[in-house]
């Protein structure tokens, strides 16, 4: 079964920088698409930035929000999908989740202090 483990949240202060892991397994990660979401209390879980599978040729895509601050990468030889995070601000705090299709993992903090 598909399973996702993300890993790296934490406590950051204003500007600094974090990195999140997600580690997948139950599928054949490479033909795969792989997406970042991230949801606050009270609010719709939101997109943050996504990768193509192999076959699109990693094709990357970034919610506006974000761009120019986050970047995605993948390493099919780990199943593992990363979110860098630069400049991080106290909006960007969330519960961060890696996404397969409808699968989601089962989230790391993220908390920015002013």
């Amino acid at each position: 079964q598909v399973e996702l483990v993300e890993s790296g949240g934490g406590l950051v202060q204003d500007g600094g920088s974090l990195t999140l892991s997600c580690v997948a397994s139950g599928f054949t990660f490479s033909e795969y698409s792989m997406k970042w979401y991230r949801q606050t209390p009270g609010k719709e879980r939101e997109f943050v930035a996504g990768i193509g599978s192999r076959e699109s040729g990693h094709s990357i895509f970034y919610a506006d929000s974000v761009k120019g601050r986050f970047t995605i990468s993948r390493d099919n030889a780990k199943n593992t999908v990363y979110l860098h995070m630069n400049s991080l601000t106290p909006e960007d705090t969330a519960i961060y989740y890696c996404s397969h299709k409808m699968f989601y993992g089962q989230g790391a903090q993220v908390a920015v202090s002013s």
